[in-house]
């Protein structure tokens, strides 16, 4: 007879949810995944964004895209647009944009021919090599109608409602063999070696192989170990606190954004995301800079409403990560195992990757944390990796607020960044720059951020016959995206033929 696996994932939620499918759906008959989730526990976020990867995360789940759009109240998104992060130039605002398609490089050496343009006549960078920039600012949807399940022309990933989701990945769950418990944890008791014996719920007694802790920021898995310990970042990314809230279309056919808008403000910035019925917004902010009064205000004159009749939900959390995720036989995924900020949507594509090493690294007998080295090894730098990544949006600015130009100190930048940016001002960012296995952006995003905040590279001198073959080449990527967005569907109609019905308003508030 064959031994099977037992985990009990403690927390439900995308966290929760997302990893018990995967690893029922991973591991087969060779785990049995019990899941307990407190009703009492709400889901954290109103409104969520994914990175590309989550494509074949449903996939592989066995979701189809139309369903997914349909139960989660999802929408296309095609990368982040950024306003304001620098001051305003000649009256105008700052703005770029990060697209999730590579520059166009039919061959090498695109990114140098712009950055050897005039900078008073050339295009903004994204809008130069991706045709992706075009397609985003008509507010048109990434594929046609008709084409395969998460494919199309360009990279695209998904905004999204968190509890709809949670109960998407749920259902799928239970389909794919996960048991369900509805009960609050009580107790966690520890053997003598500091490993978890067992766990006391409404349920009664549970015990596993492997518990998985998917509690959020309580930790409460996790954060009981011996050994466990909390590794801070606040001394790099500033902002702790997020004010969201809901807010209906002005109108039922008005467009739907197929990009985050990502505005700057004085100590923060604030997202602005479409989903099917409504927005989602939120103001990001240091508490150490701006009080939660000073960010109602900034997030009334954003929206430019009262606040009252929207019951904005504010959101504390710490940036940082578990040094050691992985501890015996508890592993902590989701806010359990650690969170940075909202910025670039990385909470999501950290869960996909933590299942997907689980359940590659789990075996299927003797000690169970056989891997939790190696994962442990992997989930530090992909964090580590992330925090560099966020950091580049900050310390380039030239805003004058204390909080931005705290920022742009030196003495708070990763040391990694710091040496990258070195670098960087003599060649551009490079694939061999980064460890894929542990990557979450690869250097092309970089790219998109350092050239849209205005960073200087040397690309040296550039020949006339290269410079006449990259003018063709803009000229093509420029021809490229206005055929697409012309061609392309609306979002808003793509979005509403998956789901099979016009997009009803969604309530205000969180």
């Amino acid at each position: 007879m064959s031994h099977q696996r037992h985990v009990l994932i403690v927390g439900g939620g995308t966290a929760g949810w997302l990893t018990a499918a995967y690893l029922a759906r991973a591991l087969g008959a060779g785990v049995a995944v019990t899941l307990l989730e407190s009703p009492e526990i709400g889901t954290i976020g109103v409104g969520e964004g994914t990175f590309p990867t989550i494509r074949e995360t449903l996939r592989f789940l066995g979701i189809d895209e139309a369903a997914f759009v349909r139960a989660a109240g999802a929408t296309f998104k095609q990368g982040v647009r950024f306003t304001g992060w620098q001051p305003d130039h000649d009256g105008a605002p700052h703005s770029y944009f990060h697209p999730f398609d590579a520059p166009f490089q039919p061959e090498p050496g695109l990114v140098a021919d712009w950055l050897r343009h005039d900078e008073t006549v050339r295009a903004p960078f994204a809008e130069a090599v991706t045709i992706q920039h075009q397609v985003a600012a008509a507010r048109r949807a990434p594929k046609q109608p008709g084409e395969g399940d998460f494919t199309g022309p360009l990279t695209y990933a998904f905004h999204f409602d968190a509890v709809r989701l949670a109960a998407l990945l749920a259902e799928r769950a239970r389909t794919l063999g996960v048991r369900h418990l509805s009960g609050r944890l009580h107790d966690l008791v520890l053997a003598e070696d500091g490993t978890i014996a067992r766990v006391e719920s409404d349920s009664g007694t549970l015990t596993a192989d492997l518990y998985v802790d998917c509690t959020g920021f309580r930790a409460e898995l996790i954060g009981r170990l011996p050994g466990a310990r909390f590794h801070s970042v606040a001394d790099q990314l500033f902002t702790d606190r997020a004010l969201t809230c809901k807010l209906p279309y002005a109108a039922p056919d008005a467009p739907i954004e197929s990009a985050t808008v990502a505005t700057a403000h004085a100590a923060g910035w604030l997202w602005d995301i479409g989903l099917a019925g409504a927005r989602g917004i939120g103001c990001v902010y240091a508490s150490r800079y701006l009080d939660d009064a000073g960010a109602e205000a900034v997030l009334a004159h954003y929206l430019g409403r009262d606040l009252a009749e929207l019951a904005p939900r504010r959101i504390a959390f710490a940036p940082g990560w578990q040094e050691r995720a992985w501890i015996g036989n508890c592993v902590a995924v989701g806010l359990a195992g650690g969170f940075l900020e909202p910025l670039e949507s990385t909470g999501v594509v950290l869960i996909e990757a933590a299942a997907a090493m689980i359940a590659e690294l789990l075996p299927p007998r003797g000690p169970v944390d056989r891997g939790a080295a190696r994962f442990n090894a992997l989930m530090a730098e992909r964090y580590e990796n992330i925090a560099a990544f966020l950091k580049l949006h900050y310390c380039l600015s030239r805003r004058p607020e204390p909080f931005w130009r705290d920022n742009a100190d030196p003495a708070t930048l990763p040391p990694r960044l710091a040496a990258w940016l070195e670098q960087w001002r003599h060649r551009t960012p490079s694939r061999f720059d980064f460890q894929l296995e542990s990557e979450t952006f690869a250097h092309f995003n970089y790219q998109y951020i350092l050239y849209g905040m205005g960073f200087a590279t040397d690309a040296g001198a550039a020949d006339a016959a290269a410079a006449a073959r990259a003018e063709r080449l803009f000229a093509r990527v420029r021809a490229y995206g206005e055929r697409a967005a012309r061609e392309l569907p609306p979002h808003r109609a793509l979005v509403e033929q998956l789901a099979g019905t016009a997009l009803s308003p969604a309530r205000t508030g969180s």
